[in-house]
C-alpha cells in the first residue's frame, strides 16, 4: 500500500493542503503528526485484518440458516479491529466520542480499507446512518441510536427499494400507521407499525453486531386509508431489528423484521445484501401487528431527510470505485514488472536467441496502464477534492460554507457516476494486462472487475445520476452550481496557461469547458424536459472527463510549483497520465456532446417493436 500512501499524501499535504485546516477552531488540536497517525494505523489494520482475507470473503460466501447469518470468522474480526480504532466516530465531536477529525483525512485513512478488501465492507452504511440522525433525528434518537451506531455496538442501513419499485421510490408501498392513540408519546419517537418488504438491502442481516438500525421508507396513509402517490407521501423510520429502551439497552424483544433471504451477487460477496420483510408476523410484537418504526422528522419529509444519508452514500461509492480501480492498477503494474514475454519492437521482435522482456516494455501494456492510472489517480483526486468541499461546507465561514456546499452538489452526480464507469474500465484493462491468467481466481484482478461492476447501479445507476446532473444539478438556481464550477475551472485554466509547460492543455481544457456550457444550453433550447435527457449519460460522461481534466490540470500546477529534484519518478507519472488524459480521453468529450447538443431521438423514439 506504499504507492497509495504517497499518493494521498500528495492530495493531501501538497495538492489540498490538509494542515491549512487546523487554523480553524474545530480542528485546532490536530496537526500533520496526529493526521499521519490515524494514516499509520488504517494502513496497518487494513494490511493485518482486511487484505488477506479479500479472497476469503469472496469464496466462503454469507449463508442463510432459516434464523441467522453465518459468515467467515474474519469478518467480524475485521469489523472489530475497524470498530476498536474508533474510525467510525473519526469526524465526530470530542463531546460526542469522536476524535473531530477533517473529512478530508477519514476519508484518505478509510481508502485503505476498501483497497484492501471492499467485500468485507468499510462500515460506510453505518457511519451514514448515524450521520443522518444527528441532523434530522431527535437529541433521545441520536443519543440511543446514532451514539450506539458510533461505538461500535450497532449497524446501521438505508432501506428504501422494494421488489417491485426499485429505484422508482414514488411507488413504493411500504405502509407505515400510528401504533395505537398514544403513538406520539413515546419518548423515542412518534411510533409507527410498518408493514411492507425491502429489498438490496446491504448489510440487513448479519450476527457482527447486537442490533441494526434500519433506516426505512414508508408510506403513511392518508385519511381515506390510502396510500399518498408520489414522494410526497413518504416518510422516514428507525426500525431496529432488536427493541431497546432509552437507555440504549435491549429489551430482549425481536422487532417484526423478518431476513426472507440473501441476494448472490457478481461481486461484494463478503457483505450481505438481503430481502428484508417488515411486519409479516414471523416476529410478534406484543400490543399489534407489524414492525414497530419511530419517526425520523417531520411526516411526509422522508426523502428529504434520506438525501443527506444518500448523498453521503453515493461519494462512498465513488471511492470504492477508485480504490477497486487503483487495486487492480497496482496489482496489474506488478505483475507486468515481473512477467517476461516477447521481445523489443526496436529490435524488429524477431530474435528468439535474446531474452524476453518484462512486458511493461511494450507500448500497448504501457498505454492500458497509464489509462489505469489516469483513471484512477484522477478519480480518488476528485473524491479528496470533495471531501475537502465537505470540511470547508462545515467549518468555513458563510461564505465559504455556501460556495463549497453547492460545488459539492454539483459534483455528487460526477463523484459517483464517473469512478464506477472508469474505474471498472480500469479494472478490465487490469484483467488484460494479465491475459488468460487475469481471467482465472489465480490472480485477484477478476475479483476486483466483479466487485466494481456493482458500483454502476449502488446508490443510484448511472442514468439516475446523469437525469440528476443534466436534470436538476447545473440548471437549479438559474444555473448557479455550473456557473460556479466552470469559475472555479476557468481559474485553473488562467493559472496553467501561464505556465508554459502547461499552456497546451489550459487552452484544451477552455475549449471542452465552453462545449459543456454550450452543451447545457442546446440540450434544453425547448425547455422539453423528454428532448434535453433524451441524452443525459453521454451529457455526464463528457462534463465527467472535463472535471476530471480540471483535476488533472490542478496536480500539474502542483507538480510545476514543486522542487524539481522532489518525487522526480512520482511526478514524471503524474505528468504523463495528464499527458494520456488530455490525448486519449479529453477529445472524447465532442462526441458525446455532439448527440447532446443536437437534442437527438435516436434512442427515445426507437420503436419498441423494432427491438
Amino acid at each position: 500500500m506504499s504507492q497509495l500512501r504517497s499518493t494521498l499524501e500528495f492530495l493531501l499535504y501538497d495538492w489540498l493542503h490538509a494542515e491549512s485546516l487546523t487554523a480553524r477552531t474545530r480542528y485546532a488540536d490536530h496537526s500533520r503528526e496526529t493526521f499521519d497517525a490515524v494514516l499509520d494505523t488504517c494502513e496497518r489494520i487494513a494490511r493485518e485484518k482486511y487484505a488477506p482475507f479479500n479472497r476469503t470473503v469472496d469464496t466462503q460466501e454469507p449463508t442463510f440458516d432459516g434464523e441467522k447469518v453465518i459468515q467467515p470468522a474474519c469478518t467480524g474480526e475485521a469489523r472489530k479491529a475497524y470498530a476498536d480504532s474508533g474510525m467510525l466516530s473519526a469526524a465526530q465531536p470530542y463531546e460526542q466520542g469522536g476524535m473531530q477529525l477533517p473529512y478530508m483525512v477519514e476519508a484518505a485513512a478509510n481508502s485503505f480499507f476498501a483497497c484492501a478488501s471492499i467485500s468485507i465492507g468499510s462500515n460506510l452504511l453505518t457511519v451514514g446512518n448515524a450521520n443522518l440522525l444527528r441532523v434530522h433525528g431527535t437529541p433521545m434518537q441520536q443519543q440511543v441510536f446514532a451514539d450506539n451506531e458510533f461505538n461500535g455496538r450497532w449497524a446501521g442501513t438505508m432501506a428504501l427499494s422494494e421488489p417491485q419499485a426499485g429505484s422508482s421510490l414514488s411507488d413504493i408501498a411500504t405502509r407505515a400507521e400510528p401504533d395505537g392513540a398514544d403513538f406520539e408519546a413515546d419518548p423515542l419517537g412518534a411510533r409507527y407499525r410498518l408493514k411492507g418488504n425491502k429489498m438490496w438491502i446491504s448489510s440487513g442481516d448479519h450476527e457482527l453486531t447486537e442490533n441494526i438500525v434500519h433506516l426505512v421508507l414508508a408510506k403513511i396513509p392518508g385519511p381515506d386509508g390510502k396510500l399518498i402517490p408520489g414522494v410526497k407521501g413518504i416518510s422516514l423510520f428507525i426500525v431496529p431489528k432488536k427493541l431497546v429502551d432509552t437507555a440504549g439497552n435491549l429489551t430482549g424483544e425481536r422487532n417484526d423484521v423478518a431476513l426472507a433471504g440473501l441476494n448472490h451477487k457478481l461481486g461484494w460477496r463478503g457483505t450481505t445484501n438481503t430481502l428484508l420483510n417488515f411486519g409479516e408476523g414471523k416476529y410478534p410484537v406484543r400490543g399489534g401487528a407489524g414492525a414497530i418504526g419511530y419517526l425520523v422528522g417531520k411526516p411526509h419529509e422522508g426523502l428529504k431527510c434520506m438525501f443527506h444519508m444518500m448523498n453521503e452514500a453515493r461519494i462512498g461509492i465513488g471511492m470504492a470505485a477508485t480504490m477497486l480501480g487503483l487495486a487492480g492498477y497496482y496489482a496489474s503494474l506488478d505483475y507486468a514488472k515481473n512477467r517476461p514475454q516477447g521481445r523489443p519492437m526496436s529490435e524488429g521482435g524477431k530474435d528468439a536467441s535474446s531474452p524476453q522482456v518484462a512486458i511493461i516494455e511494450h507500448a500497448d501494456v504501457k498505454r492500458m496502464l497509464l489509462a489505469q492510472k489516469a483513471y484512477c489517480e484522477g478519480a480518488l483526486a476528485l473524491n479528496m477534492y470533495c471531501a475537502k468541499l465537505v470540511d470547508e461546507g462545515r467549518t468555513g465561514n458563510t461564505e465559504e460554507a455556501a460556495r463549497a456546499k453547492l460545488l459539492l452538489e454539483v459534483l455528487t452526480p460526477i463523484a459517483k457516476s464517473w469512478p464506477s464507469e472508469n474505474c471498472l474500465e480500469a479494472n478490465s484493462l487490469a484483467i488484460q494486462i494479465h491475459g488468460g491468467y487475469g481471467y482465472t481466481r489465480d490472480f485477484p484482478v477478476e475479483q476486483y472487475w466483479r466487485d466494481n461492476r456493482l458500483n454502476m447501479i449502488h446508490e443510484g445507476t448511472h442514468g439516475i445520476q446523469a437525469a440528476d446532473l443534466l436534470g436538476r444539478k447545473v440548471v437549479m438556481q438559474g444555473g448557479a452550481g455550473l456557473q460556479l464550477l466552470a469559475a472555479t475551472i476557468q481559474a485553473s485554466i488562467d493559472k496553467a496557461a501561464a505556465v508554459p509547460a502547461l499552456a497546451a492543455y489550459a487552452q484544451d481544457l477552455g475549449k471542452a469547458l465552453h462545449a459543456v456550457q454550450a452543451a447545457t444550453q442546446a440540450a434544453w433550447a425547448t425547455s422539453n424536459p423528454q428532448e434535453a435527457l433524451a441524452n443525459a449519460v453521454p451529457y455526464m460522461q463528457a462534463f465527467g472527463h472535463t472535471v476530471l481534466a480540471w483535476v488533472w490540470l490542478e496536480q500539474a500546477l502542483t507538480v510545476q510549483a514543486q522542487d524539481a529534484a522532489l518525487s522526480v519518478a512520482a511526478n514524471a507519472g503524474r505528468m504523463g497520465a495528464l499527458a494520456y488524459f488530455y490525448h486519449y480521453e479529453l477529445p472524447k468529450t465532442a462526441a458525446w456532446l455532439r448527440v447532446v447538443s443536437a437534442r437527438d431521438m435516436t434512442c427515445a423514439h426507437m420503436p419498441l417493436d423494432a427491438f
